[in-house]
């Protein structure tokens, strides 16, 4: 009988957070982000779906990894000045080694962006263990408090996100961003996921 108890409470609790996750942002997101304290997590741009990274352990070797497309590009300028227009302050902004993370981060025009490995897909190229390394990384970065006044920003890949938040964010679109509040400790709060782009730029209209 407790067993049984036990798998609909989790089956429930499953759905809820499901129902959650689904749920169309509300504007009234971009009153909390406006005092700041949160930390976003932006999967980069559009990429072209025929390129492949051939070479993932060279991630200086540019040409060997998928692009942004033309309008993955717009994405990430279409979104800063979103961002500005609705007055949402940036603060420290980390993206992955790989370019088209980069690339999304810079284009943001935000302030300059931190490369680092912790937020860099591995997948197969690299060890379990470094794998889960990164996760903890990440993990860490989604719970720490930004300072006051500042929202913290991730420019990353949906593995990375899995990883470290949970199977539920396995669906994470290219250029969608998921707004967590961090609790310290290693813990955090989901907030809000919010895609397409088109849905910040009507906002700041």
């Amino acid at each position: 009988m407790k067993t049984r108890l036990f798998l609909m409470l989790n089956l429930l609790h499953a759905i809820a957070v499901s129902s959650l996750l689904a749920a169309p942002p509300d504007k009234s997101v971009v009153a909390q982000l406006q005092k700041g304290g949160y930390v976003l997590f932006m999967r980069h741009g559009k990429t072209n779906p025929d390129q492949a990274d051939t070479d993932p352990l060279h991630l200086d070797n540019v040409q060997a990894q998928r692009q942004l497309t033309d309008e993955g590009r717009q994405q990430a300028k279409a979104l800063g000045e979103a961002f500005r227009a609705l007055k949402i302050p940036v603060g420290t902004v980390t993206c992955s080694k790989f370019n088209r993370a980069q690339e999304t981060a810079k284009l943001l025009g935000f302030s300059t962006p931190q490369p680092s490995l912790d937020v860099s897909e591995g997948g197969l190229v690299v060890t379990t263990r470094e794998n889960q390394r990164r996760s903890k990384a990440l993990l860490e970065l989604l719970s720490t408090p930004p300072p006051d006044g500042s929202n913290s920003f991730i420019v990353s890949h949906r593995p990375n996100l899995q990883d470290a938040a949970g199977k539920e964010f396995g669906d994470v679109s290219e250029a969608e961003v998921v707004i967590f509040r961090p609790l310290g400790g290693g813990k955090f709060e989901f907030v809000a996921r919010v895609a397409p782009v088109s849905v910040w730029t009507e906002w700041a209209k």
